[in-house]
């Protein structure tokens, strides 16, 4: 199990497991989800009613993660995580940043279930995760701000196209410990956007990102940038769009309504970051 901590404002106590749920010392109490995933949600990381990720691109994400897309991606990923593995550990703590409905996580760690956790904002997604690899450890929480874990208590932290606070990143993680980041590449679906929205802005977000963990306290070992192309029909078009929140205004539905199938890219830019041993 996770070293949890308590999520109510002020506290931060380790959670322990009881016959009823989770409990800290202070006397906060969660219980788990029928689906399998413990809600440490509170009233401050609400910002609407449905907090995170919107239904719709939650389900095209999980449509598109299904047909395939990310293939390529997980095998150039999979060295970087046997390289973060701990020597001598049997299990090796992984924490999942906007981990979304939670594809990646068996794919990458099918063997770690029980050193997994994944974090995200979206109940919809969540659920998901939970019910498709029930034997890890999901949570419905924040990963944009406080983490709900103790202090260099993970080996493994990664942020796939998610979220990735640079200081909790750092408080989290074990000294010698990884963080494997991803984010969108400058090419990424660049035909679709300049289709459909008349624009294709190309932005790297990389030196940003390796400067932001650097004042965290990690250092960039190696980066990589991954990228192929994909033959879309509608259907995978509507999702793309729909979980990239590149959402079709009114004025750009007949674009998308005369794109019949069309090849574009996927692209990321991979960075794989180390917290120093002393």
């Amino acid at each position: 199990m996770f070293e949890l901590r308590c999520t109510v404002r002020k506290c931060q106590n380790l959670l322990r497991r009881d016959d009823s749920g989770l409990a800290c010392d202070a006397g906060h109490h969660f219980d788990r989800a029928k689906e399998g995933y413990w809600n440490l949600l509170q009233p401050q990381d609400r910002r609407s009613k449905t907090p995170g990720d919107a239904d719709a691109a939650v389900l095209a994400r999980h449509r598109w993660l299904q047909r395939g897309h990310a293939a390529g991606l997980i095998e150039m990923l999979s060295p970087w995580v046997a390289q973060s593995a701990v020597d001598g550990i049997a299990t090796c703590r992984t924490l999942d940043l906007g981990c979304g409905e939670g594809s990646f996580g068996p794919a990458l760690f099918a063997a770690e279930a029980e050193g997994y956790c994944g974090i995200d904002l979206s109940k919809r997604a969540i659920k998901l995760a939970a019910r498709a690899w029930g034997d890890a450890t999901w949570v419905l929480a924040n990963a944009d701000r406080t983490l709900p874990v103790a202090d260099a208590s993970v080996h493994r932290v990664i942020s796939l196209f998610g979220r990735r606070p640079a200081e909790e990143i750092g408080r989290v993680l074990v000294p010698g410990g990884h963080c494997i980041v991803a984010v969108p590449g400058e090419e990424d679906l660049i035909e679709l956007r300049e289709q459909v929205q008349q624009a294709g802005h190309r932005r790297s977000r990389v030196q940003a990102i390796i400067d932001q963990m650097n004042a965290a306290g990690l250092e960039c070992i190696t980066q990589q940038h991954w990228q192929q192309q994909v033959n879309l029909d509608p259907d995978a078009i509507r999702d793309a769009l729909a979980m990239t929140y590149r959402a079709v205004r009114h004025s750009q539905q007949a674009r998308l309504e005369a794109v019949t199938a069309m090849t574009v890219t996927l692209a990321a830019d991979l960075i794989l970051l180390r917290r120093p041993s002393p």
